[in-house]
């Protein structure tokens, strides 16, 4: 039975809509499988991936503190997606609703690669990917018990819905455990760039009343970058892909955001704005606000 979904572009450009049976695959392939450690939640088998929780202490300064990470294995040729998918798929959503002794939740993006499929350029990660997780407790002296539902989409020929519950208990006295593995994931999430950070934001130029609307950017490498590419996002609206206008030159790179009408350029004003900036040799993250 062939799967798959059809992205809305309707009021909420968020929103996707997915036909036949593909809304019930999650539930119905899914397995959990092997025991866990102290902090993990054992792995889910679900549908051409695994995915799991892991936990472990991290030390910044002197301060040792609770950590999380939600870990996601895909089988070869299948993929998952970022925060913006693309022009097709869904981006993960946590919800942490039932978790205990927490105050608050902070779950981060590692730098993501873009991939064609059949409905263009999607956004994500293949093989695997770790999101980081950043715990604060109500209680530190306390342990924290994580509840999790996943939801994410994999895609390979075909382009299915996920939904995983998970659940780790962390003591308050945790230790290490998957440290390593965190710290890891960790190191991949871009950085908030600053004057001197490369790669890092050049010039943007917008031109959002034209018959194309859009966004010019200008991003600026490391000299001998290489795999350099760049991604925008918005917690509020949807951003286009971004396309390269050419190759890197000098340490530049100019993208192009072309957006489908003037009501969706229009849409971006007074928003800000995530470009996400990515190449062999780092990756930062810079906010910016068209007025």
């Amino acid at each position: 039975m062939l799967y798959f979904w059809m992205r809305q572009r309707l009021l909420d450009r968020r929103g996707f809509a997915f036909l036949g049976a593909a809304i019930l695959c999650g539930a119905c392939l899914g397995g959990v499988t092997n025991a866990a450690s102290v902090g993990q939640s054992p792995w889910s088998s679900q549908t051409n991936s695994k995915v799991r929780l892991v936990s472990g202490t991290l030390d910044k300064q002197g301060e040792v503190t609770r950590h999380a990470g939600v870990q996601l294995r895909l089988e070869d040729g299948w993929k998952t997606y970022w925060r913006n998918p693309g022009d097709s798929g869904v981006p993960p959503t946590f919800d942490w609703s039932g978790s205990k002794n927490v105050e608050s939740i902070d779950v981060s993006y590692p730098a993501p690669h873009r991939f064609a499929d059949a409905n263009g350029t999607a956004i994500g990660y293949d093989d695997e990917v770790v999101f980081p997780v950043t715990i604060t407790p109500k209680h530190p002296d306390k342990p924290v018990q994580l509840a999790l539902t996943l939801d994410y989409g994999l895609c390979k020929d075909l382009c299915i819905p996920v939904s995983v519950d998970l659940k780790a208990d962390l003591p308050a006295d945790l230790g290490r455990g998957d440290a390593r593995l965190i710290e890891s994931a960790r190191a991949r999430v871009p950085a908030l760039a600053g004057a001197k950070t490369l790669p890092r934001l050049g010039t943007v130029t917008a031109d959002l009343n034209g018959k194309e609307p859009s966004l010019e950017i200008e991003a600026l490498f490391a000299p001998g970058a290489a795999n350099t590419d760049l991604f925008a996002s918005s917690s509020e609206v949807l951003i286009p892909v971004p396309k390269a206008l050419g190759p890197l030159t000098d340490g530049r790179q100019r993208f192009l955001v072309v957006f489908p009408t003037a009501d969706e350029a229009a849409a971006i004003k007074g928003k800000p704005l995530s470009f996400t900036l990515v190449s062999d040799q780092g990756s930062s993250e810079t906010i910016h606000t068209e007025p």
